[in-house]
């Protein structure tokens, strides 16, 4: 359920279950993080799914059975952000729930027109994952922030565009060029280099 390829120095890693909205097992996402903890050997990655949603969250009898909580949605977000290359999410559809941290985690944004977004942790009576509100603030505010989950706002890509949260809306059949076309110069420049301008945009 999770495709992984790795075409030269350009990862394309996809959520591969359209049939129950690309929703996430603890399996799956235990194999999301083992690939995103490979791929430092990557130059860059694009983390996309199949069909109509990016990812509508837990599996609801994963969630049921302890998954809301678990510390496996750290760890794939963690190893999200570590990676020294360039990382898009290429959002082809709507993204909910606990998967925004990945897409959180990821340097850059794109999404399809059609996608929208939602995170109603505090309605299913869960906390978020801790590095989820820290990164959203760093993005849209703690206002907006606050918006999306407290005030369980469903948000449109335009939207999320202005908010900041997404960096660009493209249209579906052009997402994934768009996303190899984001990478093309890191994927060119010296890893160093390209690692070493990462740091400073992220302050390090």
């Amino acid at each position: 359920m999770i495709l992984c390829d790795r075409a030269g120095d350009i990862w394309t890693v996809t959520i591969n279950r359209p049939d129950k909205a690309n929703s996430l097992t603890h399996a799956m996402l235990s194999e999301l993080a083992e690939v995103m903890e490979a791929a430092t050997e990557a130059r860059a990655v694009i983390l996309t799914g199949t069909g109509r949603v990016f990812s509508a969250g837990a599996d609801l009898e994963a969630a049921r059975a302890g998954l809301a909580t678990s510390d496996i949605w750290e760890r794939l977000s963690g190893a999200i952000a570590a990676l020294p290359g360039l990382t898009v999410a290429a959002l082809n559809g709507t993204l909910a729930g606990g998967a925004m941290g990945m897409a959180l985690a990821c340097d850059i944004r794109i999404a399809v027109p059609e996608a929208k977004f939602f995170y109603p942790v505090m309605k299913l009576g869960f906390l978020p994952q801790p590095s989820d509100p820290v990164r959203m603030a760093a993005l849209i505010g703690p206002a907006r922030t606050k918006l999306i989950l407290m005030g369980g706002q469903k948000i449109t890509a335009e939207d999320a565009l202005s908010f900041g949260l997404i960096d660009r809306i493209v249209a579906p059949d052009a997402l994934l060029e768009h996303a190899r076309d984001l990478t093309a110069d890191t994927v060119a420049a010296r890893p160093e280099i390209a690692a070493g301008i990462k740091r400073m945009c992220c302050g390090g």
